[in-house]
């Protein structure tokens, strides 16, 4: 049986984080077995993991063209596995393929995180004398883990990730066979040959969306999710509402567009959308020089990647769709019901993020293979390099702390596009809008006032976001300054106008 994942894409270490594959050189079963319990115990709720047999590595990556082993082992490989998956507890039994590259042959174990977790397996497998433990995997290697994480990972026998479990409520034949296979072409699967002669079920479980016995067999979230026309019929939130305020939230009038069908498939739809009709480019010319810069009012690859991590965290057991609201200055992603208690919002504040578990890692792995999302962390960086490559104000993220009822990415419209809500007595310095809201401010704070103050005097409430987009700006461009510069978060804490914030007045 093929893998679903094409082979080059999982040697690149572009689709899948390097500390979800293993490589080995030759036929190891004890170190083989260890990485198989590891990868299935899941710990990190990472999802899939890999092991690729026939391949030498250096620091983590592949050595070029592969080294390869002799196809004729492969039967043998086969019957020893299931063997040595008898010997875990419980049994697991993960799935072989053989895979061509540089014209040799691999032996790739594609090992998916196990629904009886956790996992023990011997120290040496091929010992007759046992000793088992529980493996997980910290970092590139499989480790027992120590006594706090064996706790931990015990405690996650009843935590499988949302879109990984099983609805035996809907029949095994909901999911499409046209669509799973749309998805094979669509990441160069050699899975999509052999798929011809499947029929929908033994398809499924294949591509490892379903479970049960064969007359228990029931589909599991992301199969429902990912490959029914119409997952809202299982799922009510499972869509996109696209809302547009041309006069602002509180004007009278606003458009809605909706968007359904498999979730890839609407966040394609919702992105090629943007990108058509939301997204402007303008050229800025200069006086004093011959070049011209070309900017957009929102760089498409910040929007993409925040609309992809919103549909990949979601939480789809609420009837909340994802929201898109384009406003006259602004775009806001809003996913309820917001994201992992373990992430703060000072972690976003920093730029800092790194989920400790996922709520839907297979939806990841499928985005992964459908390049609509990236790698394990590297959402925020991208959209704040895209942003300051753009001359983009940063994007604003609200945790909602501590209800966790909703996450909002905020993305502020680039300044030469800000449409005023006064268009007089308005002007540009270095490209960035001064108009009667921002002097009223700097004019507020001729003494030193606090947060509260601040707020009061602009009639908003004391939150993040709020900071965020009224004052933190002001403090970046050296207007306001602090007056207790080494304590910023200090709760004594006042702001106050700096030279510059009176030159601008002047």
């Amino acid at each position: 049986m093929s893998i679903l994942i094409n082979i080059e894409d999982l040697l690149s270490g572009n689709i899948v984080e390097g500390p979800r594959v293993e490589y080995k050189e030759g036929w190891n079963p004890t170190a083989i077995m260890r990485t198989v319990c590891a990868f299935a115990n899941d710990f990190e709720n990472e999802g899939s993991g890999y092991i690729i047999i026939g391949v030498s590595e250096k620091d983590g990556n592949p050595i070029r063209p592969v080294k390869g082993i002799d196809k004729n082992i492969f039967e043998g490989i086969q019957k020893e596995m299931i063997r040595y998956g008898n010997f875990m507890q419980p049994t697991y039994f993960p799935r072989l393929s053989l895979e061509e590259v540089d014209q040799k042959h691999l032996i790739v174990i594609w090992v998916t995180a196990g629904t009886n977790r956790p996992y023990k397996v011997p120290d040496d497998i091929t010992s007759k004398n046992k000793v088992y433990n529980y493996r997980i995997r910290q970092y590139s290697s499989s480790i027992i883990p120590k006594d706090e994480q064996e706790i931990e990972l015990i405690q996650l026998t009843a935590k499988i990730p949302f879109d990984d479990r099983v609805n035996s409520f809907v029949n095994i034949n909901e999911l499409s066979k046209t669509l799973m296979r749309n998805h094979l072409e669509a990441i160069n699967s050699k899975l999509l040959i052999e798929s011809e002669h499947l029929n929908t079920i033994e398809l499924a479980q294949k591509m490892n969306l379903s479970q049960g016995a064969n007359e228990h067999l029931f589909p599991k979230v992301v199969g429902l999710l990912m490959f029914t026309s119409s997952p809202q019929k299982f799922y009510k939130g499972a869509k996109i509402d696209l809302v547009e305020f041309p006069e602002g939230l509180s004007g009278k009038s606003f458009s809605e567009k909706t968007f359904i069908g498999p979730i890839q498939q609407q966040l394609k739809d919702v992105l090629a959308y943007i990108n058509k009709f939301i997204i402007k480019e303008k050229v800025i010319k200069y006086s004093d020089r011959a070049e011209v810069d070309k900017v957009l009012n929102y760089p498409f690859e910040a929007i993409e990647e925040a609309l992809a991590n919103a549909v990949y965290h979601k939480n789809y057991e609420i009837i909340e769709p994802i929201e898109v609201r384009i406003l006259p200055n602004s775009i806001e992603i809003i996913s309820y019901n917001g994201i992992d208690p373990s992430l703060k919002q000072d972690d976003f504040d920093k730029g800092v993020v790194r989920a400790r578990r996922y709520r839907n890692s297979r939806i990841g792995e499928f985005l992964k293979e459908l390049k609509l999302t990236e790698g394990k962390g590297t959402g925020i960086p991208t959209i704040m390099k895209v942003l300051e490559e753009n001359g983009s104000p940063k994007a604003i993220f609200d945790t909602n702390e501590p209800e966790r009822a909703y996450f909002i990415s905020e993305f502020l419209i680039h300044p030469s596009f800000e449409i005023p809500n006064n268009t007089k007595n308005i002007k540009f310095i270095n490209n960035i809008q001064i108009n009667d809201h921002t002097r009223s401010i700097l004019n507020f704070c001729d003494v030193p006032k606090s947060k509260m103050e601040i707020f009061n005097f602009i009639g908003l409430s004391n939150q993040t976001k709020n900071f965020n987009k009224h004052i933190l700006p002001f403090i970046e461009r050296k207007w306001l300054t602090y007056t207790i510069p080494e304590k910023p978060t200090d709760r004594n804490q006042k702001y106050i106008i700096t030279e510059n914030g009176k030159k601008i007045l002047e």
